[in-house]
């Protein structure tokens, strides 16, 4: 099994994605952008190999204006050593990456300019893809799309659109159900009917589940189905519901005993599994630490050390819990330890937990500092004390001293990315 995450990576300096405004869609800026959100997936997708993540959807936006006639620039040509190089990592790392364009790629529109720009969307995913150099069972994932008054008709359109799609779009693509339009029985309908796999969403299943109901179990299996030996492993999107949110929002972080309870009724348990959930590839790598058949208390340990000052900020109860959590080098109590974790996190940050961390953060710098650094994070840490200043403000200058005296393990640490 696979587990993994979507587009964007949490707490790894140099991966952040950058865009450009079209009317600033210069071929310059856009070689420039490209070139750098090249560089920060190839960081990604090191993050990823590095921690044992084989699953991972990259951003629809890797190319500015990819599919648009804004940009007329040959990217694939002119990028093409860095998508040789990150395809490499993904084929040396047993990696399987996927796409997921957004809601405006709809291919049974009844409009035919939509559904032209839908097909431009796709040929732009599979183009991408193909520069990386990596096979079918790399995956492109639609929506089935809209209604328009008539399910019938627009299922009809849906497949009769699928046949103007390229031979290689066609080998890639796979349909999902929606939380609220297409339920997972019409999805596997028309996917067994076109030949194309189809993938089962816990989440949208649950808001929008079929007439007959069904169990995530039942649907799970039913799915799997339509996946081919060329089409690689079968993958299914799973998240939670976020409490108090609309229903089909997803929670800031998974639940590891929620989800262990969905993986344990898994018939197949080498499914692949993509996380939908806010906190990106830190619940990735928590499920994965979850489920390993090998159990290393460095795995803890590790993440441990990236977590200690945020949990450190939220409680001083909970980080004490931690630590006399770990002292025991024979066990490997992760579902304790990420249950501690997101109480945790759950919590509301106060004023002297909060001050607290920060002088531990301190205490990297304290002796290395200029009089001025000193006396501007005594101002800031003493405005938030008195509230004429936010905590973000300390943790920037925290943030900016990390980075100029180079401590390497601040700059791993999570307690930057936290609000």
């Amino acid at each position: 099994m696979s587990i993994g995450y979507a587009c964007l990576n949490i707490g790894t300096p140099g991966t952040k994605m950058r865009s450009v405004m079209q009317r600033n869609a210069t071929a310059e800026k856009l070689t420039e952008m490209t070139a750098h959100n090249l560089a920060a997936l190839e960081k990604m997708i090191d993050y990823n190999w590095k921690n044992n993540i084989k699953l991972f959807r990259i951003s629809s936006d890797l190319i500015p204006f990819g599919s648009s006639p804004v940009n007329r620039f040959p990217w694939w040509d002119i990028h093409q050593e860095a998508f040789r190089s990150i395809g490499a990592k993904i084929e040396k790392s047993g990696m399987r990456v996927s796409f997921h364009p957004g809601q405006y790629t709809v291919l049974n529109s009844p409009t035919e300019d939509v559904v032209a720009r839908a097909i431009l969307e796709l040929d732009y995913h599979n183009k991408m893809l193909e520069y990386l150099g990596v096979g079918n069972a790399h995956k492109i994932v639609l929506h089935v799309g809209g209604i328009y008054g008539d399910k019938t008709a627009a299922m009809e359109r849906f497949a009769a659109n699928f046949e103007s799609l390229s031979d290689a779009v066609k080998h890639r693509l796979v349909i999902e159900n929606d939380d609220q339009l297409y339920n997972i029985e019409e999805v596997l309908e028309l996917a067994n009917r076109l030949e194309i796999p189809a993938v089962f969403d816990n989440l949208h299943h649950a808001v929008n589940p079929p007439p007959a109901g069904g169990t995530d179990s039942y649907w799970t299996r039913e799915a799997g189905k339509t996946w081919k030996e060329e089409d690689g492993k079968q993958k299914i999107h799973y998240s939670q519901q976020a409490p108090g949110k609309r229903p089909g929002a997803h929670t800031d972080t998974i639940v590891l005993d929620t989800f262990l309870t969905f993986y344990e009724k898994l018939e197949d348990k080498q499914i692949d599994i993509m996380l939908e959930v806010k906190d990106k590839n830190l619940s990735a790598v928590k499920c994965v630490n979850a489920i390993l058949p090998e159990k290393r208390l460095s795995l803890l340990e590790k993440e441990w050390g990236r977590y200690k000052y945020t949990i450190l900020e939220k409680s001083a109860a909970d980080y004490q819990s931690i630590r006399t959590l770990l002292k025991d080098k024979t066990a490997y109590p992760v579902v304790e330890f990420y249950r501690l974790i997101e109480d945790a996190l759950a919590k509301e940050t106060l004023p002297g937990s909060a001050e607290n961390a920060a002088l531990h953060v301190w205490g990297y710098f304290k002796n290395n500092v200029t009089e001025k650094e000193r006396d501007q994070f005594r101002k800031k840490l003493d405005n938030y004390r008195n509230g004429t200043g936010s905590l973000g403000t300390v943790k920037r200058q925290l943030f900016k001293l990390a980075i100029e005296h180079e401590e390497k393990y601040l700059l791993q640490s999570l307690y930057f990315y936290f609000d």
